[in-house]
């Protein structure tokens, strides 16, 4: 989910017919790559420290996770033979993957091999059932999408707030000085997206990260004695923790990820044709759905994770008003490039805790915010099943958040479903809704997806 941008660039960048000059072109596409920066590395950033990987191994994760976003950038911006929807798109790790991946991790049966099996599995099921997706679509109207994307907002909220006291571990958790930085961190995000516009509007985010690790530094928060031992230039080694296990619960689990995923970008490419007068037929939908489970492959074995397009970057598209593909393009070779860099990773891994604190409020918190704008075009006045469908789904997503040991005595083969908050949700607001609704038109879902997209990168 993407920052509100309130802006337009100047008639010189936005003339989308007339050719990108080569240095426009390269520092639009850095625009991109930092718009998105900040929560491209948040997934490796919250899986590593909940797996408790030692910080060489986080980094690693960090490094790889920005060589396969490019990869998958490329993928679908540039396009291989009937794969990528060649539009300006820049891919990221979805959130939406982060609880049923911790639960794979942390379970000692399964771990990181399981991870990188489970999302193999699910990048070639994506491929295998892009052409279906469209005919999915009726299965998540907003009340389901908003609510499924509500409830990913909450679950990650305990990681910014365990963030923001310092981390889980640390024996001076919710010390003052943390909360401190935290809520400076959290301030200045908030007075940038106040008073700035355009692109700085945008990577607040990022900004108000840059600025909180400079104000930990002065407290001797920041080690940068692992930075200093980093090269500057490592390659990416595929399948660097291990070879991968593949566990059918684990990997199903993955699999009903990545159909929520690819349902989200179907919006996202639907919306992104109208931003830029680019028609999208049912053909190029499924070649740009390839591309989410290509990605996804790729994740699987260069030791990352599921990849789906980021909103923020669409709504950049937007306020540019430059609509070709070649940004994204030029965005992804950055992506690719700085995930060659080990000192980079290594630095990102240095952010303190508490500095991740703030920005994971405002991040999470507008996944979740995101969510409530889709529902607020749900009929509940007129429909009061709608209701029953969102009570109930989110009672069910908020099962592992308030009772870990709720589902303890099940078998564990079904812990990394029943430990997700957002599995869960999902399939108790698909099945609520067909059961009160129906399946619903084709025609109104397309056109309910679009506008779900819309809201998505508004904000």
């Amino acid at each position: 989910m993407g920052e509100r941008a309130a802006t337009t660039a100047s008639p010189s960048l936005a003339e989308a017919t007339a050719p990108v000059p080569p240095t426009v072109l390269g520092l639009l596409g850095l625009q991109h790559v930092l718009v998105m920066y900040a929560g491209a590395v948040a997934v490796p950033l919250i899986v590593g420290r909940a797996l408790g990987l030692s910080p060489e191994d986080i980094a690693i994760l960090v490094s790889a996770d920005l060589f396969a976003c490019g990869i998958a950038t490329l993928i679908q911006s540039w396009g291989l033979p009937g794969i990528g929807i060649r539009m300006p798109v820049m891919m990221g790790v979805t959130f939406a993957s982060v609880t049923p991946m911790i639960a794979m991790g942390t379970n000692p049966a399964l771990g990181l091999a399981t991870i990188y099996g489970s999302v193999i599995a699910a990048g070639l099921f994506g491929l295998l059932v892009a052409p279906m997706i469209g005919r999915l679509l009726p299965l998540f109207p907003p009340v389901v999408t908003g609510t499924i994307i509500l409830v990913i907002g909450i679950s990650l909220m305990k990681v910014g707030v365990n963030w923001a006291a310092g981390g889980v571990g640390n024996p001076n958790y919710g010390a003052p000085l943390y909360l401190g930085i935290s809520a400076f961190v959290l301030v200045t995000i908030l007075a940038i997206t106040r008073y700035a516009t355009g692109f700085v509007n945008s990577a607040s985010v990022l900004i108000g990260i840059v600025v909180g690790m400079l104000v930990a530094a002065a407290f001797g928060l920041v080690d940068l004695a692992k930075v200093g031992a980093a090269p500057w230039f490592d390659v990416i080694r595929p399948f660097h923790f291990g070879w991968p296990r593949f566990d059918p619960v684990s990997a199903i689990t993955l699999c009903i990820v990545m159909i929520v995923v690819m349902i989200e970008s179907t919006g996202m490419f639907l919306a992104l044709a109208e931003i830029t007068a680019d028609p999208v037929d049912e053909k190029r939908l499924t070649k740009g759905l390839r591309a989410d489970g290509l990605g996804t492959l790729v994740g699987g074995i260069f030791n990352t994770f599921p990849y789906t397009s980021f909103s923020q970057n669409i709504g950049l598209v937007g306020v540019t008003g430059v609509r070709s593909r070649m940004v994204t393009v030029v965005g992804g070779c950055i992506m690719l490039g700085l995930g060659l860099i080990p000192k980079l990773a290594a630095l990102v891994e240095a952010v303190p805790p508490c500095v991740l604190g703030g920005a994971g409020l405002v991040m999470f918190g507008m996944v979740g915010a995101t969510g409530t704008r889709i529902l607020g075009a749900v009929d509940f006045s007129g429909n009061r099943n709608n209701l029953f469908i969102v009570a109930v789904s989110v009672g069910f997503g908020m099962i592992p958040l308030v009772a870990p040991a709720f589902f303890k005595q099940m078998p564990h083969a079904l812990h990394p479903l029943l430990e997700s908050g957002i599995l869960l949700t999902a399939i108790s607001a698909v099945l609520l809704n067909l059961f009160f609704n129906g399946f619903g038109s084709s025609v109104e879902a397309r056109e309910a997806a679009v506008r779900q997209a819309k809201t998505a990168e508004a904000h």
